[in-house]
């Protein structure tokens, strides 16, 4: 609900910058609760090895996003009644899945065993592969299209860096029956390979193309990695949940997009190879938590 009058207040509020932010902000508020219990309910209901392939309809919402809405929304209003509409659909299939998912969370709530000083090599890494995102959900099209890229040839690397996150979700099941923290650190090793090379071949359109190829595993399996490592390390699963959405990505993403825009500003050129660095510093921590922790 706090999601759906959110989005309504958009279209009341688009006239005046602060009300606007704050119709925003509630929606974010909305999103970052709702997220966390829909993957503790996949996982729960239809476990780790079938999770995936009920994630990737999200990617294929970004590639419709991508190729079709972006044609669509040619104007405010018509953009206002998407969101409004769409988030009137994600509530009444969330109150439906609710409704039928009595047995996620009990009425006594578990006793919160997520101590985040304590993990702190866990959750620096979990964030800092985030930050390094920054560069790449913020600046990829513009810093394609400004090393003579097409903004079209752009389009189509995105839609072909989801499509194989598309592919790498369906087939992942039996990769997260292996040690959930190798799985890892090969995603985020995988990564710093990626930011490299956009770094080193920015107009190389193949070299492009293979680099988010890898989104397969820096996103992905990455992400479903950390959902099923984290569901089984805490007993408070949703809070578990909604602390790696609102710390790495929220906290991440919003760090990741100020570096970023600060870096492209004064050093453009050096962009990716920033991200690259992030992502090792990723690496780091992550092995560092390894060493000492029980393996999942």
């Amino acid at each position: 609900l706090f999601m759906l009058f959110s989005s309504i207040s958009f279209y009341f509020t688009r006239d005046n910058f602060i009300s606007l932010l704050l119709s925003n902000i509630g929606l974010g508020i909305g999103l970052s609760i709702v997220l966390p219990y829909i993957e503790v309910i996949a996982l729960k209901e239809i476990g780790k090895e079938r999770y995936g392939k009920v994630r990737l309809f999200g990617s294929i919402g970004f590639v419709l996003v991508a190729l079709v809405l972006v044609k669509l929304l040619n104007s405010i209003d018509v953009s206002f009644l998407f969101l409004m509409t769409l988030s009137f659909l994600t509530s009444v299939f969330a109150f439906s899945i609710v409704k039928k998912a009595h047995n996620v969370q009990t009425t006594k709530l578990p006793k919160n065993d997520i101590n985040i000083l304590k993990d702190y090599k866990l959750w620096i890494g979990l964030t800092l592969m985030q930050i390094s995102f920054g560069s790449f959900y913020n600046f990829f099209t513009i810093y394609e299209t400004d090393f003579g890229v097409s903004l079209d040839m752009t389009i189509y690397m995105w839609s072909f860096g989801v499509l194989c996150e598309i592919v790498m979700l369906y087939f992942q099941g039996k990769l997260l029956h292996f040690n959930l923290l190798y799985i890892l650190q090969i995603s985020i090793f995988l990564t710093a390979i990626r930011w490299f090379l956009v770094f080193l071949y920015p107009q190389n359109i193949d070299v492009i193309f293979f680099s988010q190829a890898i989104h397969a595993f820096s996103f992905a399996l990455f992400h479903s990695s950390t959902i099923v490592y984290l569901y089984g390390l805490y007993k408070h699963k949703a809070l578990a949940q909604q602390f790696f959405l609102g710390i790495t990505y929220g906290l991440g993403g919003f760090i990741g997009a100020l570096v970023a825009g600060t870096i492209y500003e004064y050093f453009p050129a050096y962009l990716f190879l920033s991200s690259t660095f992030l992502a090792l510093g990723a690496l780091f921590f992550i092995h560092l938590w390894s060493r000492s922790s029980i393996d999942l």
